[in-house]
């Protein structure tokens, strides 16, 4: 828990910047880049070994981000001296998450039975948006046991139309109605 409390102070910081320097798109763009860099197995154990200098550390990752910011690179540095590299992914999710809200997008985290394809998936973000009253965006999974419908998570919303769901009202009330 407490990790997820610095990824979010650290992100905090960095959307700030970014804001501040009108770079919002640029910053989520370089802190993906800079995850998919740092996820490199041999990459990340040379980055965290204690053994190689600081200055080599610096030298390799300017030249595997030479577009980067200085506040994203700086990020990168403060993290590898604080041993916390680890936390990047969660980084870049937060900042996502931070610059979804600053634009006004929700993320519904949608669970259906089979895959969306796009047209359906547009249309679910349209119908949930109008429930919500916010943009949706949908982050979606593939549950088969849900038998059909689907479920959204928007922030501490849940909406629940699967047919698992209805099957077990179904149920509950079939029973209730036995005695």
């Amino acid at each position: 828990m407490a990790v997820r409390a610095y990824a979010k102070r650290y992100a905090q910081a960095v959307f700030e910047i970014a804001l501040e320097a009108g770079e919002l798109v640029r910053g989520q763009s370089e802190l993906e880049e800079i995850v998919r860099v740092v996820s490199d197995a041999d990459l990340k154990a040379f980055l965290e070994s204690p053994k190689v200098p600081f200055a080599a550390k610096e030298k390799l990752l300017s030249g595997q981000l030479p577009e980067a910011s200085p506040w994203s690179l700086n990020l990168v540095y403060l993290l590898i001296v604080r041993g916390r590299l680890d936390m990047m992914a969660e980084i870049a999710d937060e900042f996502q998450r931070l610059w979804n809200r600053h634009q006004g997008i929700e993320i519904a985290e949608v669970t259906t039975a089979v895959p969306l394809d796009k047209e359906d998936e547009s249309k679910l973000a349209r119908q949930l948006s109008q429930i919500i009253g916010k943009k949706i965006a949908i982050r979606s999974e593939v549950d088969p046991s849900i038998i059909g419908g689907f479920v959204a998570r928007i922030g501490g919303r849940l909406l629940d139309g699967s047919i698992r769901n209805k099957l077990a009202a179904l149920k509950k009330a079939l029973a209730g109605a036995g005695r």
